[in-house]
């Protein structure tokens, strides 16, 4: 298929979500057999990937572990490199991360990180409006035409030095239920990547930089190929020059760190490295090895980048982007200033400080924060450790990572106080998502949907196997459904009655109850959430 892909034949799509005013500059005709396009091409290819996923679940339930790929060893032995680096790439000392509303866009981009990563995922609960609005701003900014006037205050406008955009569309087990093809959902993958591309690719090459993408919660170097695959096909249909794209993969499940080396490989032509998405791993951890009785974890809290399974993963990130060029971006610090306690806050902040310093000093080329007020302290921290646009010529560490390395249990103690903490992100989360928002301060920290996986997973693997709190007791059920009262309780009056009368807690209650008691552990919150948000 050529000559633009035959104009972009495909079976139509049909949009059955509401377009409001605005919405036809983003779901022209054009865009949408684009979109298209890419579903009719890949869609099967996706689902397949899918169904694999259950086939290496089940076996991880029946008792095996994670290993690394005895038919790719040639891969990871090779001398090969990715392709070089676009310019304004190279130094991604900071980067910064957020939904993609308007003012937060303009907030991200304004805020002296290097990298603002607008993200359609974790950080964005996927409502029909949310989604497309996000594609309008997004449009807006790689223009450099967005503004936004709060009501009655302050308007926002871009400086004139900005960060450089990436966007990180939905996992390939997401869908987007307002657009479908004979009748099913198409992939939100799909349509995130495709609209973004189809508005945005030649612009932003047009003005020096290019089509940048963070990809999410691949499991496998297969899925990578996907991607690499719809790379392809979309820079060939519209004219764009191969290698354009850039695409940093988060590893961020348990199964893709051990194929670093091959998802790379794939990606070759269009990577843009690894990242250290450690709060999924965390999560993925506790839901690929949850038949595991000896891989139970302790608090959230104690499950830091300091436990052996932790740092050695980020040293095995560090280890293979710089063996083949390309950048090792660190993790989230996801606090938040605490402007009530300024004995609190500075606590806050030294743990950031000295989160960074690890990082740089591991070998890291850049790091990632949830909030503006930290993009500074973690860039005083990457200045001082790497006076250079990166260090991918460095590699601190190279002694080797083993299976049994990535495989270790995390140690410390369960506690009661770790149960009610889980208990109450996990509701409160699993209630803002529902009325869409995806990005949700509690208790300090900026919870997404990452992190409130652990929550509720953790006293799901807590219950399952009975694990033993430090002070004796079981988790039961019985213990579940009182705690959980009293912590319903806190809830209500943090929150006070006029927003729990408005609020979706019922609901929200009723998920974290089915997702924790369940049987087999539910796969995504975001998926199990959706038909909620979108009848909404």
């Amino acid at each position: 298929m050529t000559s633009a892909q035959t104009a972009f034949s495909t079976h139509p799509l049909t949009v059955i979500g509401t377009i409001r005013p605005g919405y036809e500059r983003i779901l022209t005709p054009d865009a949408l057999a684009f979109v298209a396009l890419l579903e009719n091409t890949f869609g099967d290819r996706r689902r397949a990937l899918l169904e694999r996923r259950k086939v290496v679940q089940a076996k991880y339930d029946a008792g095996a572990l994670p290993d690394f790929l005895p038919e790719t060893a040639e891969i990871r032995a090779g001398n090969w490199k990715v392709a070089a680096i676009p310019a304004d790439l190279r130094d991604r000392r900071v980067e910064i991360t957020g939904p993609v509303d308007r003012k937060m866009v303009i907030n991200a981009l304004n805020s002296g990180a290097s990298v603002f990563m607008a993200d359609f995922e974790d950080a964005n609960a996927p409502s029909w409006d949310n989604n497309i609005d996000g594609h309008i701003n997004l449009g807006d900014a790689i223009r450099k035409t967005i503004t936004f006037q709060q009501d009655g205050g302050k308007a926002y406008k871009l400086n004139d030095k900005i960060a450089t955009l990436l966007v990180r569309p939905r996992g390939w087990h997401l869908e987007e239920a307002h657009v479908t093809r004979n009748g099913l959902p198409i992939s939100g993958s799909l349509f995130d990547f495709g609209l973004y591309f189809f508005h945005n690719a030649k612009e932003a090459l047009s003005r020096g930089t290019g089509p940048y993408f963070y990809l999410p919660k691949l499991q496998s170097h297969l899925e990578a190929r996907l991607w690499n695959d719809v790379f392809v096909l979309a820079q060939e249909t519209l004219g764009v020059p191969h290698g354009s794209i850039r695409a940093t993969v988060l590893i961020e499940t348990l199964p893709a760190a051990f194929e670093m080396d091959e998802i790379l490989y794939e990606l070759r032509d269009h990577s843009a490295g690894l990242n250290c998405g450690r709060w999924d791993y965390i999560f993925s951890f506790i839901k690929t090895l949850q038949a595991h009785a000896d891989k139970v974890l302790p608090d959230r809290k104690d499950v830091g980048m300091t436990q052996h399974n932790m740092a050695l993963y980020a040293r095995l990130v560090v280890q293979t982007c710089h063996k083949r060029g390309i950048h090792a971006m660190g993790g989230m610090a996801a606090q938040i200033p605490i402007k009530n306690d300024p004995v609190a806050n500075d606590a806050a902040l030294e743990r950031v400080r000295a989160d960074k310093l690890r990082e740089v000093t591991n070998g890291h080329d850049g790091t990632w924060v949830a909030h503006p007020a930290l993009v500074a302290i973690a860039k005083d921290i990457f200045d001082a450790g790497m006076p250079t646009p990166n260090q991918i010529d460095k590699t601190p560490n190279t002694t080797p990572v083993t299976a049994a390395d990535l495989l270790t249990t995390p140690v410390g103690k369960r506690t009661e106080h770790g149960l009610r903490e889980n208990i109450r992100v996990g509701v409160q989360y699993i209630e803002a998502w529902l009325r869409g928002n995806g990005c949700v301060p509690l208790y300090n920290l900026m919870e997404d949907a990452a992190t409130a996986e652990i929550s509720r997973t953790q006293v799901w693997q807590w219950l399952h196997h009975g694990a033993k709190l430090e002070d004796g007791r079981v988790v039961t059920r019985a213990l579940f459904d009182a705690t959980l009262a009293e912590e319903l309780a806190v809830i209500q009056a943090e929150v006070g009655p006029d927003r729990w009368e408005k609020g979706r807690f019922p609901l929200a209650t009723q998920l974290f109850v089915e997702w924790s008691t369940a049987d087999k552990l539910a796969d995504f919150l975001t998926q199990g959430a959706y038909n909620y948000l979108v009848q909404k």
